[in-house]
């Protein structure tokens, strides 16, 4: 049975390689409709794809690159950004070349489309999947979530400590998980990421009062600065002259207060530094959640996801 996991996932698994080692294991993955991983190595002028398979060269068509690409609604450049990349695709069979050298014909259309059949029309809200971070723009981060079909983390999904970019919290070719959101009719599947980094309380539970800890400079109001201590826990600090949004700090944590939902901090320093984004940590990676709620018991606003 084949295993439907973002681009780039496979192709070191001991399975995958031991497929690419002889002629006859090519020949075996062929007639068992088998996934399988290797490098892209040139997009040719007529937008064909090369893949290196060790052995031999495979070919993957134009017309067998990506979902939606003979009919128009996949532009080219989802094969060219290919190369050099790891593809999917299963072995279609062997020909020979006009020198007499055999390769493999390869589609990549045909992993896809086993994919979205068999694992991402079958996803429910709720489910949590793993995801390859492929691009990043203003307004939220295209992930891979099978075969290379694409799927959106909206911006304000991705942390409950607000951030002004995906590229505060992720990095391109990130591996990370994901909670399906929901589906349309047209079997479009959006996800959301924030449910996965724990609760208020989770979060509050790994610092204390007294405790001088790092953050990061989220936002500058006349009232007070927003310094986020976890991806989902942020604090409000008193007003400290000359700090700019997007620094990083020091942090003395005066009080937590669960009924509230509130963190009281001083900032002791804040400052430039590329420390790179938080490394994530989550609180839940496989299964299904029905339900999150972030929220204290205690506290009478309540913040929660409903999946149902």
């Amino acid at each position: 049975m084949n295993e439907y996991k973002p681009e780039g996932m496979l192709i070191d698994s001991l399975e995958n390689k031991a497929r690419l080692q002889s002629f006859s294991r090519l020949q075996e993955a062929c007639q068992q409709g088998a996934i399988l991983e290797a490098r892209a190595i040139i997009c040719d002028s007529d937008h064909n794809l090369i893949v290196d398979l060790n052995i031999m060269q495979g070919v993957i068509p134009r017309e067998e690159g990506v979902i939606g690409i003979d009919e128009g609604q996949t532009r080219d450049i989802a094969i060219i950004s290919r190369v050099n990349k790891p593809v999917c695709f299963k072995v279609m069979g062997f020909e020979k070349d006009e020198y007499g050298r055999y390769y493999a014909k390869l589609s990549r259309r045909k992993a896809q489309e086993e994919c979205k059949l068999e694992y991402i029309d079958r996803l429910l809200p709720g489910d949590i999947i793993p995801a390859k971070v492929t691009h990043l723009e203003p307004f939220g981060a295209f992930v891979d979530i099978g075969c290379g079909i694409s799927s959106l983390i909206p911006i304000d999904t991705i942390s409950v400590s607000r951030i002004n970019h995906p590229r505060d919290r992720f990095k391109v070719r990130q591996n990370i998980f994901a909670v399906v959101k929901s589906t349309d009719e047209m079997g479009r599947i959006c996800l959301s990421h924030k449910e996965l980094l724990g609760t208020w309380e989770e979060n509050a539970a790994n610092f204390s009062p007294g405790q001088t800890v790092a953050g990061v400079v989220r936002s500058v109001e006349d009232y007070g600065i927003f310094v986020e201590l976890t991806p989902n826990l942020a604090g409000l600090a008193e007003p400290k002259e000359g700090v700019i949004q997007g620094q990083h700090a020091s942090v003395y944590i005066k009080s937590l207060i669960p009924e509230k939902m509130k963190v009281k901090l001083i900032v002791v320093d804040a400052f430039d530094a590329d420390y790179g984004s938080w490394e994530l940590h989550y609180y839940q990676t496989s299964g299904h959640m029905n339900r999150f709620v972030y929220s204290p018991p205690e506290c009478l606003r309540v913040i929660e996801t409903n999946f149902l």
